[in-house]
């Protein structure tokens, strides 16, 4: 599962940010996910009690910005809405298309006290 993994490196994250602030811990932080980026979210909730325990986020709020899959036709420069890493130019049925949107996976924002 590297879901676990995902949350400990934020955990890590948020105790680098805390440390810098001359804080004492996390009280809301605000991840966005894409949709492409391969992230299963129930296990990445399950993952989550358990990086957290004993951490700066121990207490904290967290929120989840889920991002949409949008790609760009490099054929026509269509831009359009895309399910799969894989799917094809609505416009001119192209498979070559660059994902723009939809591959994040970031700490956004964080609220230390």
């Amino acid at each position: 599962m590297h879901e676990l993994s995902i949350a400990m490196s934020i955990v890590d994250i948020a105790r680098e940010a805390v440390e810098k602030a001359g804080a004492q811990a996390v009280e809301h932080i605000e991840l966005e996910i894409g949709q492409l980026a391969g992230i299963e979210l129930q296990a990445l909730e399950f993952a989550w009690s358990e990086a957290v325990r004993g951490s700066v986020l121990a207490h904290a709020t967290k929120s989840i910005n889920h991002i949409s899959g949008e790609a760009r036709c490099m054929e026509c420069n269509t831009a359009f809405p895309i399910q799969a890493a894989y799917d094809r130019c609505p416009s001119c049925t192209s498979l070559f298309i660059e994902v723009v949107h939809g591959k994040e996976l970031r700490v956004h924002a964080l609220t230390v006290h």
